[in-house]
């Protein structure tokens, strides 16, 4: 039985155990970590009433907290979604495994032969929110790059979270690998986060994936390497050479269809020339579906409009709400974003393929956009499977963290008998 009350024993325990597991999946081989994936998929299928009765619990707890309507969404399980949850499992298995991947392959004149091979990071820690499915796609596409993961769930998840490791865990001893390559911390404790934190020798990378304030207080707090997903303050750019239907379909989507994930549109700029025609039509269609358009002294004009505040630009809202402004072209435009984006995802609406390049090439976000719904930044939309979170930083991953992102390399050089002179 863990002792629950002496916290650094216990994450101490769990390291060591990880760090164990890392060295036996580094070798094993891609049809073991498939195996167990595709038996993980079966596992939730099967277990689907255990799951929703743990998920109500966690819902009764959230409604306790007075969790937004946006974080109550992230945070329920429906049978169509733990079928998705599945489904990312399988998708996950049936990738190309990257562990021993030859990136690179050249003979130098020396004749020494040079190898550039995909190789797992070693153990890798998830710190994430409410969002229950973050259990099986971080737990999947870490055993699928060779990782061992220790999972910390939010507190609000916390059943689902344990009921979804389970079934990872039976995958995992259906295949014949060690348990302990995927660990969920058994506790809502919050000094689990401060351990993890520490935990340079048995912890290689820290992903954090959660609102601004968890991702700011694992970025100062950590001693481990951060891949940072920090908040999407997501921009869309209406340009004047936009085409209205599409513009129309687009941004509806990209608001409306999930305001609850990072990948929601959260500020719309129109050009100037048309933000009182095609912009118009497009803010009333908005409010129209229930969103609150939060706009600027040009926009004001448009009935059913609020004023918008200061704060309203660079706000994650994660609700039916949505700011706007005019803007004079695509280089207002661009500066706005920059002063106030989170390099995460922006989009472009117009069909002028040379401005479109300009915002393409400028612009230095994880994902840019070009007449495409921001609802698509997701590393399952962009065949990855699934993804572990969004990646905002420049440094090693980026965008979606997919199986591939969570690798490093090594160089296997082989000669004969060679000597350097």
């Amino acid at each position: 039985m863990k002792d629950m009350d002496n916290i650094p024993a216990l994450m101490a325990d769990i390291g060591a155990r990880a760090h164990t597991a890392a060295a036996t999946l580094a070798s094993a081989p891609a049809e073991q970590r498939r195996r167990a994936l595709e038996a993980a998929a079966d596992h939730v299928m099967v277990r689907t009433a255990d799951i929703l009765e743990a998920n109500e619990r966690d819902m009764s707890f959230g409604r306790e907290k007075g969790l937004t309507d946006a974080m109550m969404d992230r945070l329920r399980l429906t049978e169509d979604r733990i079928a998705s949850i599945a489904r990312g499992l399988r998708a996950v298995a049936s990738q190309n495994d990257p562990v021993g991947e030859v990136i690179a392959d050249w003979t130098q004149p020396s004749g020494l032969h040079i190898q550039r091979v995909r190789t797992p990071l070693g153990v890798i820690g998830v710190i994430y929110e409410s969002r229950p499915n973050v259990t099986a796609d971080a737990g999947a596409l870490c055993l699928k790059a060779g990782n061992a993961v220790i999972l910390r769930g939010g507190s609000e998840s916390f059943h689902s979270s344990a009921l979804l490791h389970s079934c990872l865990v039976g995958g995992l001893r259906d295949a014949g690998l060690p348990e302990d390559a995927i660990q969920l911390v058994p506790t809502r404790d919050r000094a689990a986060v401060s351990e993890m934190l520490t935990m340079t020798d048995t912890i290689d990378v820290i992903v954090p994936r959660g609102g601004k304030g968890l991702v700011g207080l694992v970025q100062r707090e950590a001693r481990v390497p951060v891949f940072a997903h920090l908040e999407g303050i997501v921009h869309i750019y209406v340009d004047a050479a936009a085409d209205p239907e599409k513009v129309l379909r687009v941004v509806l989507n990209a608001k409306t269809r999930r305001t609850g994930i990072c990948g929601a549109a959260e500020c719309l700029l129109i050009h100037k020339d048309v933000a009182l025609t095609m912009g118009r039509g497009l803010l009333q269609a908005l409010m129209d579906a229930g969103v609150e358009v939060r706009a600027d002294e040009t926009l004001q004009s448009i009935e059913g409009t609020v004023a918008a505040a200061d704060s309203d630009w660079g706000q994650e809202y994660l609700d039916m709400i949505i700011a706007a402004r005019a803007v004079s072209g695509v280089d207002e435009a661009m500066d706005h974003i920059r002063r106030f984006g989170s390099s995460h995802t922006d989009c472009i609406l117009t069909e002028d393929e040379a401005t479109a390049t300009r915002f393409l090439n400028e612009l230095d976000s994880a994902i840019l956009m070009h007449n495409a719904s921001t609802q698509f930044a997701d590393g399952g939309e962009f065949g990855m499977g699934a993804e572990i979170g969004i990646a905002t930083g420049k440094m090693h991953a980026r965008g979606p963290v997919g199986a591939a992102q969570l690798t490093s390399f090594k160089y296997i050089v082989k000669g004969q008998g060679t000597v350097r002179s």
